[in-house]
């Protein structure tokens, strides 16, 4: 019989809690009871209201106390229950919650704190505050990973960087569905620009007529966007903006195809040049036919065109000869 592992999926719950401002004010009258209390008994000698006193302060700090949460703009806090999914805090402001409830964020965790190890030294201490907070940033946020080497369309190797803004719409989708969300878009945007990378070609073919990596930005930040929100449904990110931010040949090729493309553009150039060359020569013999200037038989039309043409296709500026003579 063959077994099947399910994986739960969570939607995201959110909470209606109780203002902060309303507990602080009963957390602020058992703390004068529980000392009143303290006090009484001392002065009655009654150990029991001491032990009362003692016991309400006590009970006060561990529990009333631990259920305060501030939520600053922007900002999530996933809360467990005994291990179970209890709801989403995502309204800015001052509340109380059951203080059995815990702060869940996987880039809280031990792992996440001994990444930060590897980044340079002037990143490690906003990087180590992150890695401890226990609320989830609602804000939108940049991605921009390292240069990848792909093969496009035609097999060539080229190098390609994506910048992606993304945000969390669902948090409870963001730390419960995924193992942790930040290196799971950055795994994900890597997977999808060599996808998208190699269904289109570097550069416009010769007949022009199909979209390319460098001549069609606009049409790939949608495809590339289209294509991670669908890997990243999942996780509860909602993608914002895809955009290639870095694009060029490999090294290793890298020359070769700038000949290339030289060559392609010097060969624009002069077929540039002889269409407007051509069209000067005709427009010229016109006039000279139409204005009576000079009767041309074809021998020195052919002459006439291919002085013409030289002068104008030509490099260097063109060095007059005067003829004194006829040319026949």
């Amino acid at each position: 019989m063959e077994n099947k592992q399910l994986t739960k999926h969570y939607d995201e719950k959110l909470l209606k809690p109780m203002s902060g401002w309303l507990m602080l004010g009963i957390t602020i009258a058992s703390f004068l009871i529980g000392i009143a209390l303290s006090i009484a008994g001392g002065s009655l000698d009654l150990p029991v209201l001491i032990v009362i006193g003692v016991l309400l302060i006590t009970v006060i700090f561990t529990l009333l106390v631990n259920g305060f949460k501030v939520i600053k703009p922007n900002e999530g806090l996933v809360l467990i229950l005994f291990g179970k999914y209890y709801g989403t805090i995502a309204e800015e402001g001052f509340f109380w919650v059951n203080p059995f409830c815990t702060g869940f964020n996987p880039g809280a965790t031990s792992e996440a704190a001994a990444k930060v190890e590897e980044l340079p030294a002037k990143y490690q201490a906003n990087a180590m505050i992150a890695a401890s907070r226990k609320k989830i940033s609602l804000k939108a946020m940049t991605l921009l990973n390292d240069k990848q080497k792909v093969n496009d369309l035609e097999g060539n190797p080229i190098e390609i960087g994506v910048v992606v803004i993304w945000k969390i719409k669902d948090t409870a989708k963001a730390v419960f569905n995924v193992d942790n969300y930040s290196t799971y878009i950055s795994t994900q945007s890597d997977a999808a620009i060599r996808q998208v990378a190699r269904q289109y070609p570097y550069d416009i073919s010769d007949e022009g007529d199909e979209k390319s990596l460098r001549g069609s930005s606009l049409e790939i930040a949608e495809v590339l966007k289209r294509e991670l929100q669908e890997r990243v449904e999942i996780a509860g990110i909602e993608i914002l903006e895809a955009r290639i931010a870095h694009l060029a040949y490999a090294p290793e090729i890298a020359a070769a195809m700038l000949q290339r493309q030289q060559a392609k553009a010097i060969i624009d150039a002069r077929i540039k040049i002889v269409e407007g060359a051509v069209g000067m020569v005709e427009m010229a013999l016109s006039k000279l036919s139409e204005n009576n200037v000079v009767e041309l038989d074809n021998e020195r039309k052919a002459a006439m065109v291919s002085n013409l043409l030289v002068v104008l296709c030509g490099n260097k500026d063109a060095q007059p000869i005067v003829n004194s003579g006829t040319i026949y």
